[in-house]
């Protein structure tokens, strides 16, 4: 039996999704896998943070949050910041959940790197740790004898980058092509069933898909940054945000995805990237496609991306409607697979 301690750096939905499945699942772990854990801190930005390496109540924790109280009252081992909650948790993996800076990725770099140093494994679903870090904390991880994984940064709990680290040894990716923003998606739908632009916006951030200030999705930063992490790992080829050539879907009228829907044919914002010689080409912007494409059928929060490899015809993962669950899943099977190491 092996035991892991973890900490939840961020605890918003992804992370108690998390958490939740790990209640779940804890059984499970402990008698198909052989491994048992316990919670050794918890920060979030609005309801305190704590650190016990001794171990907290994670069901406890749940409950506070659930009805507004503090963390605080779980334990008097108290931290004051995010750094310092990193040294004092005493975890052996630490999920990285707290939100993404596209412009330069931190203060979650610090937060990963200042992990490996202390001998902590760390998964996340932070895209901009890979997007302005990668390489140096690869080698970091590598150094230190850790592992630092991050599925959960594209397409949810979809296996993207372990499908290239594991099940496709000695694939070159040529290319991808590919739907990656759900929030947009969700909106082009929403447009084709009769909503307005605004409309669909509106409902978007009333479930809770699309934040107050829409931008980073409509505008197509959430969907050019997923093309850099994708390109900077999967193709070994650092790319920025901002040197993706981006088109968002905001001059996308109500009378154009008519006219398209009489045609057969769907706006989709549609990420690209593709090697040409030494070259990398990236871009996203809106497209009709039709009915014979794989990416006309998907609707509402799904996602979509096909890989031309060398060594295979095209590859396509289809994600159906993830939310904060499949997330969860995505940091779940990286702690699963930093365990089987």
């Amino acid at each position: 039996m092996t035991h892991y301690k973890l900490a939840f750096l961020g605890f918003g939905n992804v992370g108690r999704a998390l958490a939740e499945l790990l209640l779940r699942k804890r059984a499970e772990l402990r008698d198909e896998r052989g491994i048992t854990f316990s919670v050794t801190g918890i920060a979030t930005a609005r309801h305190g943070m704590v650190a016990n390496p001794n171990g907290l109540d994670l069901t406890g924790a749940l409950d506070l949050l659930r009805t507004g109280r503090p963390l605080t009252l779980l334990t008097n081992s108290l931290v004051s910041d995010s750094l310092d909650f990193i040294r004092k948790c005493g975890a052996d993996v630490l999920f990285e959940n707290t939100p993404v800076n596209y412009e330069n990725g931190q203060p979650a770099i610090d937060h990963v790197r200042l992990a490996l140093e202390n001998g902590m494994h760390v998964a996340t679903a932070n895209k901009g740790t890979i997007v302005h870090a990668y390489r140096e904390l690869r080698d970091l991880a590598a150094a230190r004898g850790r592992k630092f994984y991050f599925e959960s940064t594209v397409m949810d709990g979809a296996p993207i980058f372990s499908l290239f680290r594991e099940a496709l040894p000695g694939a070159t990716l040529k290319g991808f092509r590919g739907v990656l923003n759900s929030t947009t998606n969700l909106i082009l739908t929403r447009m084709e069933d009769g909503d307005s632009f605004d409309e669909a916006v509106r409902y978007a951030q009333e479930i809770g898909i699309a934040e107050t200030d829409p931008s980073g999705d409509i505008d197509g930063w959430d969907a050019a940054i997923k093309i850099s992490a994708l390109a900077t790992v999967l193709m070994d080829s650092p790319l920025r945000p901002q040197d993706v050539r981006r088109q968002g879907i905001r001059a996308i009228t109500p009378q154009m995805v008519a006219e398209a829907k009489a045609q057969g044919k769907r706006y989709k914002l549609v990420c690209a990237a593709r090697r040409i010689g030494e070259r990398l080409e990236a871009s996203l912007a809106p497209e009709l496609v039709p009915v014979t494409s794989p990416f006309y059928g998907l609707e509402g929060t799904s996602s979509v991306i096909e890989f031309q490899t060398d060594v295979l015809g095209d590859l396509t993962v289809l994600e159906a409607n993830p939310g904060p669950q499949t997330t969860a899943y995505g940091l779940l099977a990286d702690w699963l697979n930093i365990a089987k190491l």
